[in-house]
């Protein structure tokens, strides 16, 4: 019952950061440490309403590989369920994928709803 514990109290949710000036928010998702390929080094999505932009941050040893995205490139968004977590895929015009996993299901439907807009 305490690793069960362990796995949920690990989740981490996303932080909202609002603009007085606009009602448009900046969202940050990060993926659970629980899944394989994240235990040390989660990865990481910001959705920047003002700034039309997605941000995939995957933290290395050192340093780490950011991929920015406008919201006018993306040309498709889609979720893959697994049994706890979610994985998020990005595709935009220009052939390029961004393949994020290990978010909750109600962080990855956030994603998904947000991009879809």
């Amino acid at each position: 019952m305490s690793n069960i514990f362990r796995i949920f109290a690990s989740l981490k949710t996303y932080k909202v950061q609002q603009n007085n000036k606009n009602t448009k928010m900046k969202y940050t998702f990060s993926a659970s440490t629980v899944t394989g390929g994240n235990a040390v080094f989660p990865d990481q999505l910001v959705i920047d309403e003002q700034a039309q932009m997605v941000t995939y941050r995957k933290k290395k040893l050192i340093g780490y590989d950011e991929t920015t995205i406008r919201f006018s490139s993306i040309g498709s968004v889609s979720r893959s369920a697994g049994l706890l977590f979610c994985d998020v895929t990005i595709e935009t015009n220009g052939g390029v994928t961004i393949l994020a996993n290990g978010f909750s299901r109600s962080d990855a439907n956030t994603i998904v709803n947000l991009l879809n807009r």
